[in-house]
């Protein structure tokens, strides 16, 4: 592959991790799953030249590295271990964009593994249910199924852990 291979690849950077840590929820072993896609993808001898099906391609091989070490018994645990450090003075200025991330990123430990990655597909690469479909190799009806169900795991699981003022839980006693 030529330079063009390599900046043609650089675009999918971000999403690739996106998508290896939601696979994994470790930032280490999705940086080693990123590394494993973009080897492979630069040795190959033809990538497709269809953007979409470009992209798709590079997700197929971030998958299936992922699906090789979980059969070689790498872990497939979540964890929560790489929070940002809320106790540095830098990180005290919290954003609203922050804090929904984080409770995001919680909601999504709590999902089922298939779960999470239909929703890295779709609601976080941007892929569409077609796109998604192909990639999984299962019927578009069967994509919209899982992101429904997933969506409202997600949502269940986020409000499940949300925080609520006293007012609102102690509905009816007085404040």
């Amino acid at each position: 592959m030529t330079c063009d291979g390599g900046d043609r690849l650089e675009a999918y950077l971000g999403r690739l991790f996106g998508y290896a840590f939601s696979l994994t929820n470790d930032r280490d072993l999705a940086l080693e799953l990123m590394q494993d896609c973009m080897v492979k993808a630069l040795a190959a001898r033809a990538a497709p030249a269809d953007e979409a099906a470009y992209r798709a391609w590079l997700f197929r091989i971030l998958r299936n590295a992922a699906i090789d070490r979980w059969h070689n018994g790498a872990p497939a645990t979540l964890s929560l271990e790489d929070e940002p450090d809320i106790a540095d003075p830098a990180s005290l200025r919290v954003e609203e964009s922050l804090i929904n991330r984080l409770t995001v990123r919680a909601g999504l430990s709590c999902l089922s593994g298939a779960h999470r990655e239909i929703i890295a597909l779709v609601d976080m690469a941007g892929f569409s249910y077609a796109e998604a479909a192909a990639l999984l190799e299962v019927p578009v009806g069967t994509v919209m199924s899982r992101v429904s169900r997933a969506r409202r795991a997600l949502l269940a699981a986020i409000s499940e852990h949300n925080v609520y003022s006293l007012v609102r839980r102690r509905k009816g006693s007085r404040a």
